[in-house]
């Protein structure tokens, strides 16, 4: 566990074993030196622009330049990190800078790291971005990653600051370290072996999470998933011998204000079904439940922050296996509420599990609807951007705006209500994939609208950013916990 404190200690005078000194960048090649920077390398006793100049660090963001002391400072050695154009370093991208040049700063155990004019944003956010890329998932580890390599030692953070913002700064380093771990709790789940991440596994971690939080839990099995009419979640779940399991998880923080209404597809492990994925598709669908896992740190984060909000979040945690007594295409099933879904695609099982939480949760009438599904992969947003469509406009701004502060940003797309004669189907009120277009993300909510009763709702896909099966703009391999962050900002500026 990494410590975090604010410390108005001079920067020569600063005891550590590493010095963090940002740095900045001009339009062109040259960097240039914040007063921190340009105070060590006066200490140091360097022309600092000609050396960093010639080493090829230019003060874009993440850059880094590491050197000795050589006594002629308190701390044993100094790394230079470059944060981008000194007039846009704001949390964004302090942020960035702190995740891409973590893996220099965890090489020591205690580091002194100057921020000059930090406030409590700026500390959060250099807290957070640290937190997230000195990530490493080990659980399963036994042998090092490679000749020579070792893992982290970084221990203490001191973030150098004056007196009279020390307070703001050390609040700030505590909301950072929460989000982070937050975070990262949801890439744990995800990043875990799927034959240990099963519907009653995940049930049991909720289960952990209301003891620990105070909220209130409780978990359906098969048959009280058959008494409820959840047909979709059995139907999805019926081909593997892991049997699914609903979670209802309440956070009442808010008295007698409106309660918000969370849904996450929980899918631990998606074949395909019948309709068997592609090799290249497969070998990362233990990340198919990150929508639930990310609604989990949601309910954990309200708590951990003392949110003034009511929520009620429901959990549909199934394993889509192609097992003999699988779901086939062409079945007929019935949700909750009754609505009648014909499964073209057995591997469009996502959203047949998130319609009946949907469904359920509509009963109760809460004041906006909001599920996080990896639906799909169609938004064509690429990696670095979650979709979010529904019918609440002004949510769905708020929540925009939410990711992009959050440092988890998302892009909103439009839903066409003439989209709807895609999903006519001979055999059932609604079918599953669209008929005779390709299936994107627009496409899938279409298809869940169809179970919100006419609620405020919005849809978030995170298909494309919940897990990276290649490293990337400061993350590993792996799941990144997105969109958690964003979605939690929002659920905060809703309390406010």
């Amino acid at each position: 566990m990494i410590s975090f404190e604010a410390a108005s200690d001079r920067l020569t005078q600063a005891q550590a074993d590493l010095l963090v000194v940002p740095c900045h960048s001009d339009s062109g090649s040259t960097p240039v030196p914040g007063p921190a920077a340009a105070e060590a390398a006066t200490a140091l006793g360097i022309d600092l622009a000609a050396t960093l100049g010639a080493r090829g660090f230019t003060g874009e963001i993440g850059d880094t330049f590491a050197t000795l002391a050589l006594g002629r400072l308190a701390a044993s050695g100094v790394l230079f990190v470059g944060f981008g154009v000194r007039e846009q370093t704001g949390p964004g991208a302090v942020r960035q800078a702190a995740m891409r040049a973590a893996g220099e700063m965890s090489k020591a155990a205690r580091i002194a790291v100057a921020l000059p004019d930090a406030d409590q944003a700026v500390a959060a956010a250099f807290a957070e971005g640290l937190l997230l890329g000195a990530y490493q998932f080990d659980r399963y580890r036994r042998q090092p990653v490679a000749p020579g390599w070792r893992p982290p030692i970084l221990e203490h953070v001191s973030v150098l600051t004056s007196g009279a913002r020390e307070a703001a700064v050390d609040a700030g380093l505590r909301r950072g370290q929460a989000m982070a771990e937050l975070t990262n709790w949801v890439r744990d789940m995800v990043n875990a072996s799927p034959s240990d991440t099963t519907p009653d596994d995940m049930a049991n971690q909720a289960h952990e999470l209301a003891d620990t939080h105070g909220l209130a839990c409780s978990v359906m099995t098969v048959p009280d998933l058959a008494a409820g009419g959840f047909g979709g979640i059995l139907g999805v779940g019926q081909g593997s011998r892991n049997e699914p399991r609903l979670v209802e998880l309440s956070y009442r923080g808010g008295g007698d204000a409106a309660v918000i209404g969370l849904t996450g597809k929980g899918i631990t492990f998606d074949s395909g079904g019948l309709n068997l994925k592609r090799d290249a598709e497969i070998e990362w669908m233990k990340s198919d439940m990150a929508g639930a896992a990310s609604i989990m740190a949601v309910l954990r984060g309200a708590v951990e922050f003392g949110l003034p909000v009511n929520i009620d979040a429901v959990l549909p945690f199934a394993e889509n296996m192609p097992g003999g007594a699988a779901q086939r295409p062409g079945d007929v099933i019935t949700h909750r509420g009754g609505k009648t879904s014909e499964v073209r695609d057995t591997d469009a099982e996502g959203r047949l599990i998130v319609a009946d939480s949907l469904a359920y949760l509509a009963e109760r009438n809460p004041a906006v609807l909001v599920d996080v599904a990896t639906l799909t992969d169609a938004a064509g947003l690429g990696e670095g951007l979650w979709a979010v469509l529904g019918t609440d406009e002004q949510q769905i701004g708020l929540l925009v705006d939410a990711g992009r502060e959050a440092g988890d940003p998302g892009w909103r797309l439009p839903l066409p209500r003439a989209y709807r004669r895609y999903f006519a189907s001979a055999a059932a009120d609604v079918r599953n994939t669209p008929a005779g277009v390709p299936d994107t993300t627009v496409m899938a909510a279409t298809y869940l609208r169809e179970f919100t009763g006419g609620l405020p709702w919005m849809h978030i896909d995170n298909g494309s950013t919940a897990y990276l099966d290649r490293p990337g703009d400061g993350w590993p391999e792996g799941a990144t916990g997105s969109p958690a962050r964003a979605l939690l900002r929002w659920v905060e500026q809703w309390a406010g």
